[in-house]
């Protein structure tokens, strides 16, 4: 009796720790080929894994997870697939349908459509978000750094403005796309680089190079361009948090829904840097003051997309003693740039004659109200 009782108090104590499992197999629709790599995931749980050579995956998940499941599969070239499993499912297979438009690589800088990286007239180079990840930054602006050819440069040590080189030409000549669309002006090129929350990038696309043929004269030195989330295959939740020495802190927060048969996600950005330091002892800020906000959404309709963002930033620089007050007096040097932005990107399919279409819209708002000591600067721009 006592080894029995023994026995059932170890099966309690290890009854938390105890996981169902999902086993199956990703394939190719038609060839019935094995998939590696397929990105499997439960719905609504952090439970998932990637099919191995053979197209086999296992996904262990916490027994109290509610009946029916709900089981995402996705591919790079492949339409993504959902399946609803019952408890008595047993082995799966996935069969996955290729997607014309995501033949192998898949990027968008080089047609302005997607198209496979093999077929683009143009040398594009991918990083995934993994790759950011590695040395994580506040901005992508500063991650850019990490990339062979491209120089995120600071032209203004005060009020930490600066500009995106690509093999050594001006930042005026580089062109900033957001999900292939030139969402991003002369004006405020690195502006669009800043408040993107790291968890809504899917993968950057880079082009060294001239593609001013299809994307007119900022596109002399290249193109940058940002791949947002794909709604339908998003986390339900990610919160990102960092600070350094210098007290600066970043926050990135997303969250992904399906409602029906369409897809949302949302993003917040904030950083914070507002503790001056004078290390050299010059009596100005060696590192510029910083607040920004940024809140990002997407969403998906079937192949039809929207998405908006909007940012605000206040930033000064100068004498350690500057304060509000002193701005556009000569009592105090100081430099102060507050900045607003409001964008708007979509794509919409449709068929004219049997034949695929599609209308792609961008627009952005850009208002900045600057001093620089007793001169002001006051800009508004809208693009479309």
């Amino acid at each position: 009796m006592t080894k029995n009782y023994f026995s059932i108090l170890l099966l309690l104590a290890l009854a938390p720790s105890l996981q169902a499992q999902l086993v199956g197999r990703v394939v190719d629709d038609v060839t019935a080929e094995p998939l590696q790599g397929a990105h499997v995931r439960i719905h609504n749980s952090t439970s998932g894994a990637y099919s191995d050579a053979e197209g086999r995956f296992s996904i262990s998940f916490p027994p109290n997870l509610r009946w029916p499941l709900v089981m995402h599969v996705s591919f790079v070239g492949y339409q993504q697939a959902t399946q609803t499993l019952m408890r008595d499912a047993g082995e799966i297979e996935v069969r996955m349908k290729l997607d014309s438009s995501r033949l192998d690589e898949v990027v968008v800088s080089g047609t302005m459509v997607e198209v496979s990286k093999m077929d683009s007239p143009i040398p594009v180079e991918v990083y995934s978000a993994g790759f950011f990840k590695k040395n994580p930054s506040p901005t992508l602006f500063e991650s850019l750094n990490m990339i062979t050819g491209v120089l995120p440069q600071i032209n203004c040590s005060v009020c930490n403005t600066g500009d995106i080189h690509i093999n050594g030409l001006e930042g005026p000549y580089t062109m900033i796309l957001i999900d292939g669309m030139p969402i991003v002006s002369s004006l405020s090129t690195v502006y669009g680089l800043h408040g993107i929350p790291s968890s809504l990038i899917r993968r950057i696309e880079v082009v060294k190079g001239p593609a001013s043929t299809l994307y007119g004269s900022e596109a002399v030195a290249g193109i940058i361009n940002v791949i947002t989330q794909d709604p339908y295959a998003t986390d339900p939740f990610l919160l990102d948090v960092s600070g350094t020495s210098r007290e600066e802190w970043n926050v990135d927060v997303s969250a992904g829904r399906r409602i029906g048969g369409a897809a949302t996600i949302w993003g917040l950005n904030g950083f914070v840097y507002d503790r001056p330091h004078d290390v050299n002892g010059d009596g100005f800020t060696d590192i510029t003051q910083q607040k920004r906000l940024s809140a990002f959404t997407k969403w998906a309709f079937g192949d039809a997309s929207l998405a908006a963002r909007y940012v605000v930033e206040d930033r000064w620089g100068g004498e350690l003693d500057w304060r509000d007050a002193f701005k556009g007096s000569d009592q105090v040097y100081g430099e102060t740039i507050l900045t607003q932005r409001a964008e708007l990107i979509g794509t919409m399919p449709f068929s004219v004659a049997g034949h695929a279409s599609r209308v792609d819209l961008s627009y952005n708002r850009h208002a900045q109200d600057s001093w620089y000591g007793t001169t002001q600067y006051k800009a508004l721009q809208h693009t479309a």
